[in-house]
């Protein structure tokens, strides 16, 4: 089934980001993590001049984690940024001032990743192990709930401070028991560690809540509501184009950012379609959130982590800027 992309959706886009964001207004989206498959709509659009027609001049800024993301757009230092749901419910219960506005993963991607052949067979076995990813990942931010549900100890595994380049080596090595990463690279483990390769899918155990969404610091789209309205709709486009025709996206990232390969994008894209599609964005629209599972989400989190200032779980998304014409395929 082809995805649907619509003139009225580009026209909107245009029309929109003309009217406030008049000659290219900078707009910095602060990334989740470096850049890969999962980012390659946003600098395909870019590529395209796509931002640009909607009077948004985009500035890509490299990401620390969705922690750092969510902290940054939430005191308005970025209008834009990429960042875990549930980390974003944490920060927003800590005072950040954001909202999310399209989701992106609608399954959970979060994993761990850990070789047999240290005597790990499952999660179980995680205790008196080290995981090491960086600081404000989400799966650190997170590891209470994951703890819990596994029925293990949180505080018998110890954290390791790493790159998120260095995961992979820092594993083969030794340096680290475990170590956390996105389901859409899973296909370099595999072809680095075959069948010494244990992991465990968040999503498979019950946790598959909301996962990479883009979103906006409040105050920002109170001032500006035209300006996201058209990086939204520009921002939907670009993933129901990357969805349709993954080499031109590939093209774009490949072009601006350096050291990746076509192969392991590729991969990654395939595997981020997967998580990319529920019934929701199937029926509802590609990037609409379904409001029961974000109260959901949030009732898990609220239950099992600490929300300083408890708040509405319907004030924290939006689908208002996304097109319901432009849906991921079945």
């Amino acid at each position: 089934m082809k995805t649907t992309i619509t003139k009225a959706a580009v026209a909107v886009a245009m029309t929109l980001g003309a009217g406030s964001a008049h000659a290219e207004e900078g707009i910095t989206l602060v990334l989740n993590w470096v850049p890969t498959a999962d980012h390659m709509p946003y600098f395909y659009a870019k590529s395209q001049g796509w931002y640009a027609e909607a009077g948004i001049d985009l500035n890509i800024e490299v990401g620390r984690g969705s922690s750092a993301a969510a902290q940054k757009v939430g005191v308005g230092m970025a209008p834009f940024g990429i960042a875990d749901m549930s980390t974003l419910m944490l920060a927003k219960g800590q005072g950040a001032d954001v909202k999310a506005v399209m989701a992106v993963y609608a399954n959970s991607p979060q994993g761990f990743y850990w070789l047999k052949s240290s005597g790990i067979n499952s999660p179980e076995d995680f205790p008196g192990h080290s995981i090491g990813n960086p600081p404000a990942d989400a799966s650190r931010v997170l590891w209470p709930l994951f703890a819990e549900t596994v029925k293990i100890d949180p505080d018998t595994v110890k954290f390791v401070n790493i790159a998120p380049q260095a995961k992979m080596a820092s594993l083969k090595s030794g340096a680290i028991d475990i170590t956390s990463d996105f389901y859409n690279e899973h296909d370099v483990k595999l072809q680095e560690f075959g069948d010494d390769l244990g992991f465990v899918a968040w999503r498979d155990i019950g946790l598959n809540s909301y996962g990479n969404s883009l979103f906006v610091n409040s105050a920002y789209e109170t001032a500006n509501p035209e300006v996201v309205s058209a990086f939204v709709a520009v921002t939907q486009r670009a993933f129901a184009a990357c969805v349709a025709s993954a080499d031109p996206c590939i093209d774009a990232i490949m072009a601006d950012v350096s050291g990746l390969s076509r192969e392991n994008q590729n991969d990654q894209w395939t595997r981020i379609k997967e998580l990319m599609t529920d019934p929701t964005t199937t029926t509802e629209g590609l990037g609409f959130f379904d409001p029961a599972r974000v109260a959901s989400d949030y009732q898990l989190v609220s239950t099992y982590l600490e929300l300083a200032e408890p708040f509405e779980p319907e004030t924290l998304f939006s689908n208002a800027g996304l097109d319901p014409s432009v849906k991921m395929p079945e």
